[in-house]
């Protein structure tokens, strides 16, 4: 970490040099092993000492400023809005990283490129109850997405399936023989 400390109307003492590398260690832990340039500008006007912070990385620019009576606050609340906005950034990479791999994964399994084959990859479980042919038939009717309905048919007691032909007006039966 790079850190540059000015101070204008006031200097820059070792002890207020120590005290900043010292809370920004705080930062620093955010980004291990990357290139991280912090200019620090501590100026005094009339009552107030204030404090700017600038972190540069890679690809963005964090500042905060502060404005208090005591030079160590200023600091320290300089050093709390930066970690906030850090956070906030991370969070931000994060959330969009895992979107993107999300994206990757649905297009991967659109483009095939991850087919599963010979699997079951999905069971459904439903009540059967003995019906007429007809009211099958109705029931398939009120649910328009499905093309076939399980039952147990009245008059044999054996297990059918009803199912919506291609012409979409007719219908077929499928009965075991045994």
């Amino acid at each position: 970490m790079n850190i540059v400390i000015t101070g204008k109307e006031l200097k820059a003492t070792e002890a207020i040099k120590d005290y900043v590398h010292k809370k920004l260690e705080r930062i620093e832990k955010y980004f291990e092993g990357e290139e991280i340039n912090v200019t620090v500008k501590i100026k005094s006007e009339k009552n107030s000492q204030i404090a700017e912070m600038q972190v540069n990385i890679k690809t963005y620019s964090i500042r905060a400023v502060t404005e208090t009576k005591d030079l160590y606050a200023s600091i320290d609340k300089d050093i709390d809005i930066l970690e906030g906005q850090i956070r906030k950034i991370k969070t931000k990479k994060e959330k969009m990283n895992k979107e993107d791999s999300i994206k990757l994964k649905e297009s991967n399994a659109a483009n095939g490129a991850s087919t599963v084959e010979d699997e079951i990859i999905k069971t459904l479980y439903y009540d059967i109850k003995p019906i007429t042919v007809e009211d099958a038939k109705l029931k398939l009717e009120e649910k328009t997405g499905n093309i076939f309905l399980t039952f147990v048919n009245v008059e044999t007691g054996k297990v059918n399936v009803i199912f919506k032909l291609k012409d979409s007006n007719n219908y077929g039966i499928v009965e075991p023989e045994a």
